[in-house]
């Protein structure tokens, strides 16, 4: 029987930066406008975490059930590793879900009903990550989908259901989040390679190549300094992101040095504190207007 301790870890808490980062950010522009809404921000808050815990579940259960998890070098797997019953797994990332979906209706029925829909698709694109017939991710499209819902539609969105209108700013700032949270994945793709191929995951990286991978890693980390410059002459405080790229040295390092396997590890840990840093800079400097 799984413990707590079990199940925390198969919620894989260093990914969940991805979830946190684009709802305050997204925040942070709202309030720029004048139009923050702190019970809207903490339901939105809700949706992210819940779908990002979520489809840590629903992917343990199906890489599980798959066999794909067998000679992964990463955090240990719940079904992979016999920790819990697959049912119980898939059980909690269907609570999880479930939990986005309550949160989600509710931002809907005082906003726009049309979020239902996209509340919908986020959920599925959440459990065909890995699941169903067709995964997606084992198709090289897990990047795409990660730039699209836990950067465009989280911060977008966010700022939407706060102000009840998408600025231009929302958008250009969902850029830079969006590219962070692609360098999670990045590196967790780079670190399963050798036991992707094995099991007959096609992600990105196998496609891709060791070499590739780790440039493509270094853009997605390098490049959210620059679109932070190129969105200073509407708030020009948006530079105080710059003051997280000592943050960045240290993973880009490793990686491009050509760290594998266990060093990754470590690596994705800095990457996620390199968000949280990022992102905690850059909605201050959209929030504060002069």
């Amino acid at each position: 029987m799984a413990g707590a301790r079990d199940w925390v870890a198969g919620a894989r808490p260093r990914t969940l930066p991805a979830a946190v980062v684009p709802v305050v950010v997204g925040s942070g522009v709202a309030f720029g406008y004048g139009h923050f809404s702190l019970w809207r921000a903490v339901a939105a808050m809700i949706v992210a975490l819940a779908l990002q815990v979520g489809v840590n579940y629903a992917n343990d259960y199906s890489d599980g059930v798959r066999g794909a998890d067998e000679r992964r070098v990463g955090p240990v797997r719940l079904v992979a590793a016999g920790v819990a019953p697959p049912r119980q797994v898939r059980s909690a990332a269907i609570g999880c879900f479930a939990v986005a979906c309550l949160a989600g209706f509710a931002l809907a029925a005082v906003t726009s009903w049309w979020l239902i829909l996209l509340g919908a698709v986020a959920v599925a694109a959440a459990w065909t990550y890995t699941g169903g017939r067709y995964p997606y991710g084992y198709r090289g499209f897990g990047e795409i989908a990660v730039f699209v819902f836990f950067g465009l539609a989280a911060v977008a969105g966010t700022a939407y259901v706060e102000m009840g209108a998408l600025p231009w700013l929302a958008v250009a700032a969902a850029l830079p989040v969006g590219l962070l949270a692609c360098a999670l994945l990045v590196i967790n793709n780079l670190r399963d390679i050798p036991s992707d191929t094995m099991a007959g995951k096609r992600t990105l990286a196998v496609m891709l190549g060791d070499q590739h991978t780790r440039v493509l890693y270094t853009v997605c980390v390098i490049a959210p300094f620059a679109i932070a410059v190129a969105m200073a002459p509407a708030r020009p405080l948006t530079l105080l992101a710059l003051a997280g790229l000592p943050l960045a040295l240290a993973p880009v390092r490793a990686v491009r040095a050509g760290a594998a396997g266990p060093a990754l590890i470590g690596a994705l840990g800095r990457t996620g504190r390199l968000q949280l840093a990022f992102g905690a800079l850059l909605t201050i400097g959209l929030a504060v207007r002069f």
